[in-house]
């Protein structure tokens, strides 16, 4: 199934805020990340929803491998 395409902009109102929807996106992919009681409201400690973190994970106490639990939603339109 080819996933639908966002702009960062689209990206942006899926803060949990703007709207209901709480993604980010991690080398080009974007996960649905509303089900984690981690990003409850859209922030996980420092981190904002509707943004990319893949820069943000160089710092991160975990790996990549935490995407693996969250649901792929769509590509980030770089």
């Amino acid at each position: 199934m080819e996933l639908p395409v966002y702009t960062k902009q689209q990206l942006a109102l899926r803060n949990g805020q703007d709207k209901p929807q709480i993604w980010v996106a991690f080398k080009g992919v974007i996960y649905d990340v509303g089900e984690s009681r981690l990003w409850r409201n859209g922030k996980h400690y420092e981190h904002w929803a509707g943004q990319d973190l893949t820069e943000e994970l160089l710092d991160a106490p975990h790996t990549e491998a935490v995407f693996e639990k969250f649901t792929p939603v769509g590509r980030l339109n770089v």
